[in-house]
């Protein structure tokens, strides 16, 4: 264990996760059509995400403590490398590449702090909205803006309740997500794009994130700890346990993001 508290991070890593924004948003008002091209798993790649890369990598071995990292833009480090990193950084330095090439504003800079397979600190920034997440394990989460720093609480709820607010993502409304959403009592559904779905229920602005698609490590790490500390959970969908990082395959298992569940007794 690390005697530690990765607390003493957050100010340079707010500064890094700024300037990774700021190199973002030059390339995404200096043409109103975004140049992309397309990586090998068919996603698109923009010069944002490899000078937001670029930003992230190097601030992050300037900082007192130096730890391996994982970005969704370098190359991914083998297994039997990997697997002894009891500390790292997880990096996904444009998430929401997708609503880049839109240019609706919904993407976000994340960076974790991965211990023994648990993220235990994150940033999310959101360049166009200029609001900075973050939370570090047992410390709480906030939010900053240009009314100045607010404690994350997500909402509590049951299941049962009509109206819940439901995040779909824009880009992955499938039939399993459907089917999930027809169980419950006339929810009210969200559009949201990247990590400001997790955001939305930590900052108690909808109840449930389904998510029973394809997402990698990167894209869950940051926004996972935000949400735990802000009341939430993320959970694989089968299992209902945390979802943990670092595993041999990068890919996560279908999750549900939730914000704070009470249980309701059955009523005989």
């Amino acid at each position: 264990m690390f005697e530690n508290s990765p607390s003493k991070f957050i100010e340079d890593l707010l500064k890094i996760a700024k300037a990774a924004g700021a190199a973002i948003l030059t390339v995404y008002e200096s043409s109103k059509d975004v140049v992309y091209t397309k990586k090998d798993d068919n996603s698109p790649l923009t010069l944002a995400d490899q000078a937001a890369n670029e930003v992230i990598c190097k601030g992050l071995e300037l900082l007192s403590e130096r730890y391996p990292i994982i970005s969704e833009e370098n190359k991914q480090v083998e297994y039997e490398e990997r697997k002894s990193y009891e500390r790292y950084w997880l990096v996904d330095p444009l998430d929401g590449t997708k609503e880049f090439i839109k240019r609706n504003g919904e993407f976000t800079v994340n960076i974790a702090l991965v211990e023994n397979g648990k993220s235990i600190l994150g940033v999310v920034y959101a360049p166009v909205l200029d609001e900075m997440y973050y939370a570090v394990k047992g410390e709480g989460a906030f939010l900053l803006n240009d009314i100045g720093k607010i404690r994350l609480n997500a909402l509590t709820y049951n299941k049962k309740e009509s109206g819940l607010g439901i995040i779909c993502s824009r880009s992955h409304l499938n039939e399993a997500t459907q089917s999930f959403i027809n169980d419950y009592k006339t929810p009210v559904l969200v559009s949201k794009g990247s990590s400001l779905k997790f955001l939305m229920l930590a900052n108690a602005q909808a109840h449930v994130y389904p998510r029973i698609a394809p997402t990698m490590e990167w894209d869950t790490a940051a926004a996972q700890i935000i949400l735990e500390e802000a009341g939430g959970k993320v959970v694989d969908f089968d299992t209902n346990l945390p979802l943990e990082y670092n595993k041999e395959n990068l890919l996560n298992p279908f999750f549900i993001a939730t914000a704070h569940e009470m249980k309701v007794e059955e009523k005989a």
